[in-house]
């Protein structure tokens, strides 16, 4: 028993893994379970059992990329310290990100964004949550940073949090259709010139240098 539950994992990895790489280049509704059975050498039977539909195996594939996404991301800014020090790592860890996408595309979850906002289901509604939770962690790195008197405290959190937004989703574009190899670099010193315009006076916190052994952005 204990090997099948094993065996059934592996095999639903499998399928997650090839279904992201897929769903990458050809977007959630270009999943198909046929292309999958043929690429995984499976029956579709097999390929859509572990699941029990193909909108639950898109969940499952938007699922992991989030995961991908915060490992990438979101870690990094956690280990540094709440506040400034996280947005600093954020910032480095996000660029990173986009110089060096693990999806052939670029960031999953702005394709996904592009492709979903104008299409209501439960699909769209698990990225709205995904999109939500994420800009309120940036929110709250910053509040806590103005809490701290790192940034000015007349700022609107929710302005910083766009500004930072837009400039990913900018750099997004211009690595993958416009193959500009400044843009990460670009994007990063945009980003860390938004926070700096923000900086309280008198403010002790220094600004990091990425973190050794992390994916550099060059400058």
């Amino acid at each position: 028993m204990r090997k099948s539950a094993e065996e059934a994992r592996r095999t639903r990895e499998r399928i997650v893994e090839a279904a992201v790489r897929q769903a990458s280049g050809l977007g959630l509704s270009g999943l198909t379970i046929g292309t999958l059975a043929e690429t995984l050498d499976m029956s579709k039977a097999g390929v859509v059992g572990p699941f029990g539909s193909r909108a639950e195996l898109q969940l499952a594939v938007l699922d992991r990329a989030v995961q991908m996404f915060t490992a990438a991301v979101v870690a990094p800014g956690r280990a540094a310290g709440a506040g400034l020090p996280c947005l600093h790592a954020v910032i480095d860890a996000w660029c990173a990100y986009l110089a060096d996408s693990p999806f052939p595309n670029g960031c999953f979850v702005t394709a996904a964004s592009c492709e979903l906002d104008g299409r209501p289901g439960e699909l769209r509604t698990r990225l709205y949550d995904t999109v939500t939770r994420w800009r309120s962690f940036l929110t709250e790195q910053i509040t806590t940073a103005q809490t701290a008197g790192d940034l000015d405290p007349d700022l609107d959190p929710e302005d910083l949090v766009s500004l930072l937004t837009g400039l990913a989703m900018a750099c997004n574009q211009e690595i993958q259709l416009l193959g500009d190899e400044r843009a990460a670099p670009r994007a990063r010193r945009l980003m860390r010139a938004a926070l700096a315009s923000h900086r309280r006076l008198g403010s002790a916190a220094q600004e990091p240098a990425p973190a050794v052994g992390a994916r550099a952005v060059r400058t």
